[in-house]
């Protein structure tokens, strides 16, 4: 089983290779830590880099060989000029980063929390000054993403619409045609963004999910196992990925929640993370106890409950404003041992 390690050493695996992980724009945080862990020298005594010491994984290289060698032999017999899916058309990196940095944050504020203990102050308050910065550029990606500043957005709109408004009413009074005609193209342009705005705020705030956070499910055209990690409303992907998982051709399309989800590596070493649309994925119909295993459950999940479905903590359910769920292992005895009967 995997245990884990920094971000700097995190792993992940891309057709069928096995490389470490370091998001380009927050390099300059990693660089932060290294240059603290070098003055404060506890690093190698941190508590959350003994727990998750050495995050990576290996394929079987055989598996990974007839995996490419299939792949590649798709596309010399494929008609058409389509390609044909295979799972790795839902591998999503932008979702892998999500995580990373989800992992980032709980790594800098464990530091934190370490340095104060060890009463390493000034270091603490570099790493705190940091969290914070790093917590304030992850907050304005995810409002950007799930509709949070949609509101906002919105209102700023029909208040430059009532503005424009104005200017076109003086514009027809003084007679100035060509000026109202730009302006009313405006107006037309700034409704149709307002209305977009508004509807995708609404589709997060009624947003309704089939799957829950640590829940197994199964893909239904793939086959694989894996575990619900995150989800959005809607595919909040590029066009560019949609376009390579044929987003359009499902039966429910975009508009329909997309799960995160971590693919045991026993089943799929190449694939890791996949972006997956609901329709896509199945429960099991019965408690699933079995072994999975994945380099990334060791930081997002406390464990298993009684069903097989992992235990998301705190923080990652915050981050998705999910409520806890879990099977007791011990459920409650359903003798009343002499109650009364009806």
């Amino acid at each position: 089983m995997v245990q884990g390690a920094s971000l700097t050493c995190l792993a992940a695996s891309v057709n069928g290779g096995v490389y470490g992980l370091i998001i380009p724009q927050w390099r300059r945080h990693s660089n932060l830590l290294r240059k603290t862990h070098a003055v404060s020298g506890f690093d190698s005594q941190c508590p959350l880099r003994h727990c998750l010491q050495g995050l990576h994984f290996m394929g079987n290289p055989n598996t990974l060989k007839r995996r490419n060698l299939r792949v590649e032999a798709g596309w010399l017999f494929n008609k058409g000029g389509e390609q044909e899916l295979d799972a790795s058309s839902e591998r999503s990196e932008s979702a892998n980063e999500d995580i990373l940095i989800f992992f980032f944050q709980l790594d800098l504020g464990t530091r934190v929390q370490y340095a104060l203990n060890v009463e390493q102050y000034d270091i603490a308050q570099q790493l705190r000054n940091k969290l914070t910065e790093v917590e304030g550029e992850v907050i304005r990606q995810q409002e950007a993403k799930r509709g949070s500043s949609s509101k906002s957005e919105a209102q700023d709109k029909a208040i430059s619409i009532i503005r424009l408004r104005a200017d076109l009413q003086n514009a027809i009074e003084n007679e100035n045609y060509a000026v109202a005609a730009e302006l009313r193209d405006q107006i037309s342009e700034l409704e149709a963004e307002s209305l977009a705005a508004s509807a995708k705020a609404l589709v997060y705030e009624n947003a309704q999910y089939a799957f829950r956070l640590g829940q197994k499910v199964k893909h239904k055209t793939f086959g694989y196992q894996a575990v619900v990690c995150g989800m959005d409303p809607i595919c909040c992907e590029s066009s560019s990925w949609m376009e390579t998982a044929q987003v359009e051709k499902l039966a429910r399309g975009s508009s329909q929640p997309f799960y995160q989800v971590l693919v045991d590596v026993h089943e799929d070493p190449n694939l890791l993370v996949a972006y997956v649309p609901e329709e896509n994925l199945v429960a099991p119909e019965k408690p699933d106890m079995g072994r999975f295993d994945h380099p990334y459950t060791s930081f997002l999940f406390y464990g298993m409950d009684a069903a097989g479905d992992f235990i998301p903590i705190k923080q990652l359910r915050e981050k998705y404003n999910r409520p806890r769920h879990e099977v007791p292992m011990d459920p409650p005895d359903d003798d009343s041992g002499g109650g009364a009967d009806a």
